[in-house]
């Protein structure tokens, strides 16, 4: 069967086998941040409401558990903000009470954690990574290009009383860009935060591929660790590589064979091969990721986009 809303299960670096839930039209945000995978925002906005019909999705969560295994986490990401979806908390109820044993996550910039019926809304799920790039309001307006009602200041406010009535998990997100938030003040203004915060873990990552933005590059291992060094939080660590793939039991070979055979014919962007294959980007890349790594498949940046193919 086909699923409209669910995507993988995927291998996460930081979650193991996730199963995805996309509840919001692609590229609907309240950033539109320079290194997204997904591409540029089309949709830039902080109205919350119900994008996608709510009994639809919890539809197809049952069938899919029915008819699989179950994931190591049922996850809230996707293509746009989750938490702009109305029936967050209706999805997430279900899921604790129906299925108690499994584990449910959510991908969030943050941005919304200001809004009480937010925090509210995400009681039920067990952990909850939210993204931190920069603690500066220039530097937060220029990674994350956030819509125009949302300052840092709010948010990081939001993220603090979002930890005092919490009672899961945290695991706290910074991507680090070489040159733009790895300066000794972005660092200590990040730290001062992360502080206020009390996130369970704080999660240092960087670019892998090419971004929304053809300029931006990745941190190296070495300034990662200096990063985490000046930081001194209790719980951080260097988000690690993924697993290979003999290690994943739900990789699918027909969708590495089905990525390979397209690009080997033409150059295509994510947006191409989502639409020829029939697959969400966030799902695509999680292949694409290993397949660049092993330089199965190369990166091109052009004038339509980021192009892949494989080395000629």
């Amino acid at each position: 069967m086909k699923y409209k809303y669910l995507f993988g299960p995927v291998p996460s670096r930081r979650l193991g086998v996730s199963l995805g839930i996309d509840l919001i039209p692609y590229k609907t945000c309240t950033f539109d941040c320079i290194y997204c995978e997904c591409g540029k925002t089309t949709n830039k906005t902080i109205t919350r409401k119900e994008y996608i019909p709510t009994k639809d999705i919890i539809n197809e969560i049952a069938t899919y558990l029915k008819e699989n295994p179950s994931p190591e986490y049922i996850t809230f990401s996707g293509s746009g903000e989750p938490l702009l979806h109305l029936g967050i908390k209706k999805i997430s109820d279900f899921l604790k009470s129906t299925y108690p044993h499994l584990k449910t996550a959510l991908i969030t910039n943050a941005a919304l954690f200001t809004d009480e019926n937010v925090r509210k809304a995400v009681k039920n799920i067990d952990l909850i990574l939210p993204s931190l790039d920069s603690a500066i309001e220039s530097t937060f307006k220029l990674i994350d290009r956030p819509a125009k009602e949302l300052s840092i200041s709010s948010i990081i406010n939001g993220l603090i009383l979002l930890r005092k009535n919490y009672t899961g998990k945290i695991w706290l997100e910074v991507f680090i860009i070489k040159g733009i938030n790895d300066s000794k003040d972005e660092v200590r203004a990040l730290k001062k935060a992360i502080n206020l915060i009390k996130p369970d873990k704080v999660q240092l990552n960087t670019l892998d591929r090419p971004g929304t933005e053809n300029d931006i590059m990745p941190a190296s291992k070495v300034l990662l660790e200096s990063i985490k060094a000046d930081l001194d939080y209790k719980e951080t660590e260097i988000i690690s590589k993924y697993k290979s793939r003999k290690e994943i039991v739900s990789y699918r070979k027909d969708v590495e064979q089905a990525i390979l055979d397209t690009v080997s014919r033409r150059p295509c962007t994510l947006d191409d091969l989502s639409e020829i294959l029939g697959l969400k980007i966030i799902e695509l890349n999680k292949y694409i990721d290993i397949l660049m790594k092993e330089k199965s498949i190369i990166a091109e940046s052009k004038e339509r986009g980021v192009f892949l193919s494989t080395p000629r």
